[in-house]
């Protein structure tokens, strides 16, 4: 890195100045790793009445049967009904990131999420990213931001979406980046360069994550090639990934039907589940951590953990799905791949620094109080508690 002092490197913060909150769920039945299962839970949810509906919905201080709520932004109109009297089919589950790199489903209902974070949903569409900060762990080497397209339901850090407004505009970055950015290297600057920059160089710092900058083009290019790739990983969406030279991970034994344990054969490279079998498996695949928590232990962990008799939660499928052993797959090679980054990620030297002081003095910091206040994007009526609409 270069010689200057985490105080002088311009904060997360201060560049992506919008930030929101962690979503808190409140209670573990309207999310899955499949969306079966939710359409279940609801089915068993709706046909009981009285205090067994209590009971199976798990109140809590935030919702029960009679809180009122409003419709969750940017999803279909109705079930705005209080729940005691809630009928009908369960709301089309919807895809989201529940855990790192852990991409499950929820039942998009404001009426069971505690702290639903309603002014995330409004600019979560198909032009989004959210970077969110998560909680690195002491002599960690995990990533601090992690890059989704779908809405994140984590309990980690902060939120930052790139966009402030629906349909990828309005960058949530300190106005004036981007164009004093451009000046500094010559080169036309995207929005999306920017982030994919933050994920190359990010580090930790005393008053949170710090993004050291740099006015040397090529680096800038650099950076940005290895960011956009990171981002690409963690996104996972078009074209699969594969690891070079053919190293591609299969099924080398069966996987049982209800697998209850998970270990790592380091010598034969090799994921055992239950008596199943997936080699190859990369080392840097098994120890990748996020927070201090191996993600392929926790992916699985969401997957087998038995959940208390009688609750929700405990409605799951009877036997382990093919689509799991594909995810699993797939998530083996982005781990994998990402940790092959690390080391280009390491060394990358942000040259001719643009400090926090010369981003003040150049009046691109601080940012202005109003760009860490959401934008407001409501141009339609929202459905409120018991089908009412607002023009909010």
């Amino acid at each position: 890195m270069p010689s200057v002092t985490h105080d002088d490197t311009p904060l997360l913060a201060d560049l992506m100045p919008w930030s929101v909150a962690p979503l808190r769920p409140g209670r573990a039945w309207p999310s899955a790793p499949d969306a079966a299962s939710l359409r279940a839970r609801w089915e068993a949810f709706v046909k009981a009445e009285g205090p067994d509906r209590e009971a199976l919905f798990e109140p809590t201080r935030a919702r029960t049967l009679h809180s009122a709520v409003g419709q969750l932004p940017g999803r279909p109109a109705g079930g705005t009904e209080k729940l005691a009297r809630a009928t009908g089919r369960c709301p089309e589950p919807e895809r989201v990131l529940r855990a790192p790199f852990d991409e499950q489903w929820l039942i998009p209902d404001h009426r069971l999420i505690d702290a639903a974070r309603p002014e995330l949903w409004r600019v979560a569409d198909e032009h989004q990213i959210f970077a969110v900060e998560t909680s690195p762990a002491p002599g960690a080497d995990g990533p601090l931001l992690l890059a989704t397209s779908l809405p994140p339901l984590l309990r980690a850090g902060r939120i930052r979406p790139l966009y402030r407004r629906p349909g990828g505009t309005e960058p949530n970055l300190a106005p004036g980046l981007l164009e004093h950015l451009g000046a500094r290297l010559g080169l036309p600057v995207a929005p999306i360069d920017v982030l994919a920059w933050i994920l190359s160089v990010v580090r930790p710092g005393p008053d949170g994550p710090a993004v050291p900058l740099t006015g040397n083009p090529d680096v800038w290019t650099r950076g940005v090639e290895l960011g956009r790739r990171v981002l690409w990983l963690m996104r996972r969406d078009g074209e699969r990934p594969k690891l070079p030279g053919g190293r591609r991970p299969y099924v080398r034994a069966p996987l049982p039907k209800r697998p209850l344990t998970l270990h790592y054969d380091q010598g034969e490279e090799a994921l055992c589940i239950g008596e199943g079998r997936i080699s190859p498996v990369p080392s840097q695949a098994w120890e990748f951590e996020v927070s201090g928590v191996r993600v392929l232990e926790q992916w699985f962990a969401a997957r087998t953990v038995e959940a208390p008799r009688g609750t929700l939660e405990a409605i799951r499928p009877p036997a382990w799905p093919q689509p799991w052993t594909s995810e699993l797959l797939e998530l083996i090679t982005v781990l994998a791949l990402l940790a092959e980054l690390r080391p280009r990620q390491s060394v990358l030297d942000a040259t001719s620094p643009l400090t926090a002081g010369s981003l003040r003095k150049a009046g691109v910091l601080p940012p202005p109080p109003s760009s860490r206040r959401p934008a407001s994007v409501l141009d339609h009526q929202e459905e409120g508690p018991e089908g009412q609409f607002a023009l909010l």
